[in-house]
């Protein structure tokens, strides 16, 4: 028998939902084509309908379905009678001095949560969250400071995507190539929220974020970030078939246990069993190790070294992340000298150790920082909770 998932006791959809027509948006092929014949689409016809449909959300961007020229008028109307298409609202757009875009964005339920887009020469990567706030409590990450609320369902994740592709202007016209050099070429899933435990809405978002006819982001244009889920590991290999990013940041479980709080369940030893045995671990696709760098705490050269013992025999390679400080962090970036001797160790070893320049700091989009303090500080949650009908 299969183990069972890996789950949080949290709601993924909002206490109370909505009345009225359904949202076709994060409903999976399959999911769309019964939602067509639940309202009387024939079962012959569901199929080639529901790829119709599919390609002019997702290939093109449109949203009414009067624009969906190749249904017939009437099938369109009976489409807006019982469908909506919609994305998560964007309630604000912050714009840092180096161009990374931040969005606050609101979810159903007043909730909010936020999205990063950072651009760079040839690519442009998208940061997206999967949770309302994070569980985790990374004492050095201030998402990890708001408490998890919910999870976010397949259409808010996916939304994410499809909003700043509003704001990008990326949608082609129907007809139109598709550019090779797109503005939004990569999704990270390392925003608000621990993915691993909210499997099952990330790996349909992605599953529509990768399809041919739809938004067409290639498997190795996805990272997904785990804080070290064990269980759901080999799962993300076989069912999303991303690349795999582990948010380590400790040679030692008495140091990452206070780091990375998840350690004290799955150690470091089961983790990195778990990363060996990675179903789609190899050269071409490296595990990515990602490593902040806190002066005094984890940026020894005995930590550089521990490190390189630690991951011998995985293809990997390992980001250095200079700590992203935020008002009360309770530790001090290392400073740039440590982390380039560290970068130097490591490298030396045969890994690849790139040191991740902080973007968006002046608006505190920068990796670590996202909050939605913004939600407690315009509103109550009563008001919020009023607002939304709950």
């Amino acid at each position: 028998m299969a183990a069972a998932p890996i789950t949080q006791d949290v709601m993924t959809i909002p206490r109370k939902l909505p009345e009225g027509p359904t949202n076709l948006i994060g409903l999976t092929r399959d999911g769309l084509r019964s939602a067509l014949i639940a309202k009387g689409t024939p079962e012959k016809q569901a199929k080639m309908r529901a790829g119709q449909i599919w390609q002019w959300m997702y290939q093109w961007g449109v949203r009414d379905f009067d624009g969906m020229t190749n249904l017939s008028k009437a099938f369109r109307a009976q489409l807006a009678a019982d469908f909506v298409i919609e994305i998560p609202e964007v309630v604000s757009k912050q714009v840092s001095k180096d161009g990374t875009r931040k969005y606050l964005v609101r979810i159903a339920g007043g909730h909010e949560v936020e999205v990063v887009y950072i651009p760079e020469e040839g690519r442009g990567t998208l940061c997206i969250s999967s949770q309302v706030g994070c569980t985790l409590t990374c004492s050095f990450c201030h998402t990890g400071t708001q408490k998890l609320v919910r999870n976010l369902t397949a259409g808010e994740i996916v939304g994410q995507i499809m909003l700043a592709r509003d704001d990008l202007g990326e949608w082609p016209e129907q007809g139109a190539p598709n550019v090779e050099a797109r503005l939004l070429s990569n999704i990270v899933l390392m925003g608000m929220g621990e993915p691993l435990y909210n499997f099952e809405n990330v790996r349909d978002a992605m599953k529509i974020a990768m399809d041919p006819e739809g938004i067409q982001l290639s498997r190795r244009r996805i990272t997904l970030s785990t804080s070290g889920v064990v269980p759901e590991i080999a799962r993300t290999a076989e069912e999303i078939g991303c690349l795999l990013a582990v948010s380590f940041h400790a040679t030692t479980d008495e140091v990452r246990d206070s780091l990375v709080p998840i350690n004290k369940r799955w150690n470091i030893e089961t983790l990195l069993d778990a990363l060996r045995a990675y179903p789609r671990v190899s050269n071409s696709e490296r595990i990515t190790f990602e490593y902040v760098m806190l002066d005094g705490v984890n940026d020894s050269k005995e930590d550089a070294h521990r490190l390189v013992k630690l991951i011998e025999g995985i293809p990997a390679k390992v980001n250095l992340i200079p700590f992203n400080e935020w008002p009360g962090a309770p530790y001090k970036r290392s400073s740039g000298n440590r982390i380039h001797a560290f970068a130097d160790i490591i490298h030396a070893a045969g890994y690849s150790s790139p040191i991740r320049r902080p973007r968006g700091e002046d608006i505190l989009a920068a990796c670590g920082q996202l909050k939605s303090a913004t939600e407690r500080a315009r509103k109550s949650r009563k008001q919020i909770d009023a607002e939304a009908g709950l």
